[in-house]
C-alpha cells in the first residue's frame, strides 16, 4: 500500500497551483472511459430507479480537472445540476485558501476571540457543572470559529456529479463532501483523509461522563439524497489518528466524525470496494429513533466488497432501513490504533442482512461482540466466517446476551440486487489488491471491479 502519510506531509509543505491537463483520450469503440462509467445494473440499491450515472453524460465543457478545493467548488457552482465530471489531480486541501495554501485552526479562530485555553477554563465541569450545555462568550466564539472552518472545508456536491481521482494517489485532505438533498452522485478512486473539526463542542450532559462532539463526516449523505455510488475509495484519519489526541475533562478530545453517513430520509446507496482503516466511526445509517426525521421506508443501502481494517464501530450502525452487507472483509489486529466496539449495530426497526463476510480477527476480539444491540429486534447472518471457520454470528451474540437484548432472525426481506456473491473464505484474497484507489484515468477498458 502506498505511503499516504508521506503524501499528506508533502502536500502540506507545497503550495498547489493549477495545472493544465489533457482532454480525455479517444477511446476504442465499445470502451468506456473510467470517468464516464456508471453503476452496473443490479449492483445494489443505487441501481434502482433510473440507476446511478453521475456525470457520465457530461458535455466536454463540463469536464473539470482540479488541483485545489477552490477549483472544485467553482466547478460545482458553474455546472450546477448539469451532468459534470470532476477529475482530481494530486492533493486537494480542504483547509486551504483559494490558491491551495494550508489554513490552520488558528487562522479560523483569528478575530473570533476563541482560544482553547479560555474554553477549557470556562466550561471545566468543576466550575460550570454537569447539567447544562455550554453557553455564553467562549461558546459563542467557538461557534464563530467553527463557522469559519465550515465555510472553507465543507463542499456541497450537486446532483448528476462524478468525482474521481485521476490516479491512485489523488487525495482529499481535510475536505468534507456533503450530498444534501441531491441525487445521482458517484465518488470514486480517492484517498479521503484527515477530516478534522478544529473546534469540538464540550457537552457535559452527553452520557454519564460528558463528551466532546465534532462535526464533518468525510462523506455525508442527507435530506433525501438518493442514487449514490461510493466506490474504490480509501478512508483514514492519517496522519491525525485518534490515539494522538489529548483528553480534557477526562474525555478524548474527539475531532473526527463519520466516514460515510447516510441520514434524514436518504435512500438507494451502494458502497463498494472501499478500504476503511484506523477510523472509529464508519457508517451511521439513520438519524434518530424518531420517525420524524423521514427515515422510515428509506435508508436502503448495499455494502459489498469493502475492507474494514482496525476500525472501531458502525460498519454499519443502522436504524429503520435495510442494509445488504455481503462479501466484506473485516480485519482486526492487536496493534490497532482504535479500540474495538462492534461491527453491526442493530438499531431501532433496522434490517441488516449480513452474508458471506470474512472476519480475520486476533484471538483477543470475541466473536459475540460483532453484533451490538441498539434497540433493534432482528438481523440475518448467513455463511459468515471468522478466521476461515464458519460461525453463526447471531447465535454467538445471543449466547451471551441477556434475555431483554436477544435478537431474532429477520424474515421481513431478502436482498435481490447483487453482483456475484463469492464464498466468504475467498474474500480476503479476492479483495487484497482490489479495494481502495487502484485505477488511473486514460487507460481504455478500465472496468469498475
Amino acid at each position: 500500500m502506498r505511503n499516504v502519510v508521506t503524501l499528506v506531509a508533502m502536500s502540506i509543505g507545497v503550495a498547489l497551483t493549477p495545472v493544465a491537463f489533457a482532454a480525455s483520450p479517444v477511446m476504442h469503440p465499445g470502451k468506456v472511459p473510467l470517468e464516464r462509467q456508471t453503476l452496473p445494473a443490479r449492483d445494489g440499491f443505487a441501481s434502482m430507479g433510473a440507476g446511478t450515472t453521475g456525470g457520465a453524460l457530461a458535455a466536454p465543457s463540463r469536464v473539470y480537472d482540479v488541483t485545489t478545493r477552490a477549483q472544485m467548488k467553482a466547478a460545482f457552482d458553474e455546472a450546477g445540476d448539469e451532468p459534470k465530471i470532476i477529475r482530481v489531480h494530486g492533493t486537494l486541501l480542504g483547509d486551504s485558501d483559494d490558491s491551495g495554501n494550508p489554513l490552520s485552526c488558528a487562522d479560523y479562530a483569528r478575530g473570533t476571540g476563541y482560544t482553547l485555553e479560555s474554553y477549557l477554563a470556562t466550561y471545566d465541569p468543576t466550575v460550570w457543572g454537569w447539567d447544562t450545555e455550554p453557553s455564553g462568550g467562549p461558546e459563542n466564539a467557538r461557534v464563530q470559529a467553527a463557522e469559519n472552518q465550515r465555510q472553507t472545508m465543507l463542499l456541497f456536491v450537486p446532483s448528476n456529479t462524478t468525482i474521481i481521482g485521476a490516479t491512485p494517489e489523488a487525495s482529499l485532505i481535510g475536505l468534507s463532501l456533503r450530498i444534501d438533498g441531491q441525487r445521482n452522485v458517484i465518488v470514486r478512486n480517492l484517498n479521503h483523509l484527515a477530516v478534522s473539526d478544529c473546534f469540538p463542542q464540550w457537552d457535559p450532559t452527553d452520557g454519564s461522563a460528558g463528551n466532546w462532539n465534532s462535526e464533518y463526516d468525510m462523506v455525508q449523505i442527507i435530506n433525501g439524497s438518493s442514487n449514490i455510488w461510493i466506490d474504490h475509495n480509501y478512508y483514514s484519519d492519517e496522519p491525525d489518528f485518534d490515539d494522538l489526541s489529548p483528553s480534557y475533562f477526562g474525555r478524548p478530545f474527539q475531532q473526527h466524525d463519520g466516514s460515510v453517513d447516510i441520514t434524514y430520509g436518504s435512500d438507494l446507496v451502494t458502497i463498494s470496494y472501499n478500504r476503511f482503516e484506523n477510523r472509529d466511526k464508519l457508517m451511521l445509517i439513520g438519524s434518530t429513533d424518531s420517525p420524524a426525521a423521514g427515515d422510515p421506508g428509506k435508508l436502503r443501502v448495499t455494502i459489498h466488497h469493502n475492507e474494514f481494517v482496525n476500525v472501531g464501530q458502525r460498519a454499519p450502525r443502522l436504524r429503520w432501513g435495510q442494509a445488504d452487507v455481503y462479501n466484506n472483509h473485516f480485519i482486526r489486529n492487536d496493534d490497532a490504533r482504535v479500540s474495538f466496539g462492534y461491527v453491526f449495530g442493530v438499531g431501532y426497526d433496522s434490517h441488516i442482512w449480513a452474508e458471506a463476510n470474512a472476519f480475520t480477527f486476533s484471538p483477543s476480539v470475541k466473536q459475540e461482540r460483532i453484533i451490538k444491540h441498539w434497540k433493534g429486534q432482528a438481523i440475518t447472518t448467513k455463511d459468515n466466517v471468522i478466521n476461515r471457520r464458519k460461525v453463526d454470528l447471531l447465535e454467538a451474540y445471543n449466547a451471551q446476551a441477556p434475555a431483554n437484548l436477544q435478537l431474532v432472525t429477520d424474515t421481513s426481506w431478502q436482498p435481490t440486487l447483487r453482483t456475484r456473491v463469492h464464498p466468504a473464505q475467498a474474500i480476503p484474497a479476492l479483495l487484497k489488491r482490489n479495494v481502495g484507489p487502484v485505477m488511473t484515468l486514460g487507460k481504455p477498458g478500465n472496468r469498475p471491479h
